[in-house]
């Protein structure tokens, strides 16, 4: 089984404002609320192609309550219920532009964190934990290393999509897979992509330091995939963009949903990673994946190095 943990899970309020001013009152439209988290889009999109998982994560208050009444009309959740409030993410479309607001989170104590590390413990049938997103207060980068410990005692595998600055040293200890994107590839790792040159390089070298494989993605310009012998290129989706909220986590899930069952369909999983994040994209949250089949058409992978 799949499992995805959320250490620090969102309700995303999506709004559109025709204005973004100091001066002036600031007036929204067609608000959107979705139980949110990274890992939890994961798992909802794993979900529409068919594929079974398990949400993990911190969840606390009135908005962790909403999260996981929400999330559990999709698929299973597994709660560890922390003290404080899960926080709420205010995402506004302008004609300028997206505004991006996230919040800190509420803090999650050292009881907490071990009450989490032992309920994987206590899963039998893991066979991989996506562990996405940020950490929220009170939790030490170190965490990280204790998952991977207790998944490495299962014999499963573990998918990071984190951007931390930790994730330099944690692609020692072997991921099956990671996904950054070209800020957090410039952050964590000090890579700067001007070229298709470069990318190649960045990723053998990263590969080099143990990720065994490497799906880089990089918006509009679409995405990298190294497997440890190849790299691929996929082009983007051609969409008018609502919102990037979510579409990382989609093109990951997108991706999963075929690759991690056939490590030879590369071309067929970035069709779908690139096609199902730029359907997102089009989208406050997730939307419906209606376009995806269309999207599909037009994108086009080759291999390059």
């Amino acid at each position: 089984m799949i499992y995805t943990l959320t250490t620090n899970p969102a309700i995303d309020m999506n709004v559109n404002s025709s204005t973004m001013s100091t001066e002036t009152v600031n007036r929204t439209s067609d608000a959107v609320y979705t139980p949110n988290g990274k890992g939890l889009n994961v798992s909802f999109t794993l979900r529409h192609y068919g594929v079974p998982s398990v949400i993990l994560g911190f969840f606390g208050g009135f908005s962790g309550d909403y999260i996981v009444d929400g999330a559990a009309r999709i698929c299973p959740v597994r709660p560890v219920r922390i003290d404080g409030i899960t926080r709420i993410n205010l995402f506004v479309t302008t004609p300028q532009g997206e505004y991006k607001l996230p919040n800190a989170g509420a803090p999650v104590g050292r009881a907490k964190q071990e009450e989490m590390l032992e309920l994987i413990r206590s899963l039998d049938d893991l066979a991989c934990l996506v562990i996405s997103g940020s950490l929220p207060p009170g939790v030490d980068p170190s965490y990280y290393d204790e998952l991977i410990a207790v998944v490495a005692e299962k014999g499963a595998e573990f998918v990071l999509d984190i951007s931390h600055g930790h994730l330099a040293e944690l692609v020692e200890k072997g991921p099956l897979l990671i996904k950054p994107n070209d800020e957090e590839l410039s952050d964590v790792f000090g890579i700067e992509i001007r070229s298709e040159g470069d990318a190649v390089r960045a990723l053998r070298e990263i590969g080099g330091r143990g990720a065994r494989n490497i799906l880089f993605t990089l918006g509009g310009e679409g995405a990298y995939f190294y497997n440890g012998e190849h790299v691929w290129h996929a082009s983007a989706a051609k969409v008018d963009v609502l919102s990037t909220t979510c579409s990382g986590d989609a093109s990951l899930a997108g991706f999963l949903s075929t690759w991690l069952f056939d490590r030879s369909a590369v071309e067929s999983a970035l069709v779908r990673a690139m096609a199902t994040g730029g359907n997102v994209a089009m989208c406050a949250g997730l939307g419906d994946f209606g376009l995806v089949d269309k999207l599909s058409e037009d994108i086009h992978v080759r291999l390059v190095g």
